[in-house]
């Protein structure tokens, strides 16, 4: 059903994009990635402020934001929206959220599936969690830092789900027109719309469903902004062109503790993981031939300062 579908989507999605920043955040208009932790801190500076065309242009290098946006206009990707679960259903679901009858037509599906089902579907959160968790754990799409941190995401966002009163109707009518306004708001009802807008537009016009349903899912005791502000992202060690960065947050009552690898190309950093599946979604190799820009310097050591 497309408003439990909604929820669940944004309490993955929106911490899958990025995950932690540093309080307080940058202003992200003229934030740049020039040190390790930034790659963390700007991204979710821009997811804080839904500015998601903000976040696609720092979290790639100009050139491969380029082939992105070829790409996107191509019909061939919506990253970054790619990082989101069930991505490939968005258009069908903001389609659903925008049709003329959605109120009426949705809130009765709802009625007949959900509607005072609190055990059903708390047991089905336990089942989403585990069913995912194995998931993450036997992709190999996924590295090992990217593993730990989603599995952590999930065990929380599951365990919300448990407790989160999707069952009530009463909650679900104002839901529900809350996600129907965004979605006509954005426009973006089908994959040639998203084409035709392009990355940038597209991002910007997403952001208009996507801001509404981080306010739907804080109503259902999952404050993505809150768990965004308690971020902490620190160095923890680099060599040359790549480091490791800490990030530790609060998520639906949990603590997130992940260890994440970037990368400088140029004068800035990325998150190695995102950059990874962005190439993936241009039609490029999953790592550059030559390596970052930049090649490290065997041996060169940057120690973080002392907490």
């Amino acid at each position: 059903m497309t408003l439990i579908r909604a929820v669940w989507l944004g309490a993955l999605g929106a911490l899958l994009l990025a995950a932690c920043t540093e309080a307080p955040a940058p202003d992200p208009v003229e934030a740049a990635p020039t040190k390790p932790a930034d790659a963390v801190t700007v991204l979710v500076a821009d997811l804080r402020s839904d500015d998601l065309a903000a976040y696609a242009r720092h979290a790639v290098p100009p050139d491969l934001h380029a082939r992105l946006d070829a790409a996107w206009r191509e019909g061939r990707t919506r990253w970054p929206l790619t990082e989101l679960p069930l991505d490939a259903q968005m258009p069908a679901m903001l389609a659903a959220l925008s049709a003329p009858d959605a109120e009426k037509t949705l809130m009765a599906s709802y009625n007949r599936q959900f509607a005072g089902a609190r055990r059903e579907l708390a047991a089905s959160a336990s089942a989403l969690g585990l069913f995912a968790a194995q998931y993450i754990a036997n992709e190999p799409e996924y590295s090992e830092s990217e593993r730990d941190h989603l599995v952590q995401l999930v065990q929380a966002v599951s365990g919300w789900g448990q407790q989160a009163p999707l069952h009530d109707a009463k909650r679900a009518r104002p839901a529900l027109r809350q996600l129907i306004a965004g979605a006509r708001l954005s426009g973006l009802d089908s994959p040639e719309a998203f084409a035709a807008a392009g990355m940038d537009d597209g991002l910007a016009r997403f952001a208009r469903f996507s801001a509404r349903l981080k306010r739907v899912m804080a109503e259902y005791g999952l404050d993505l902004d809150a768990a965004l502000d308690s971020v902490q992202a620190t160095l923890v060690d680099q060599t040359g062109d790549t480091a490791r960065v800490r990030v530790r947050y609060r998520l639906a009552g949990r603590d997130i503790d992940a260890i994440l690898p970037v990368e400088r190309h140029g004068d800035a950093w990325y998150l190695s993981d995102l950059l990874r599946h962005a190439r993936l979604e241009a039609g490029l190799p999953a790592t550059p031939a030559d390596g970052p820009a930049g090649a490290p310097v065997e041996g060169e050591s940057v120690a973080p300062p002392a907490d």
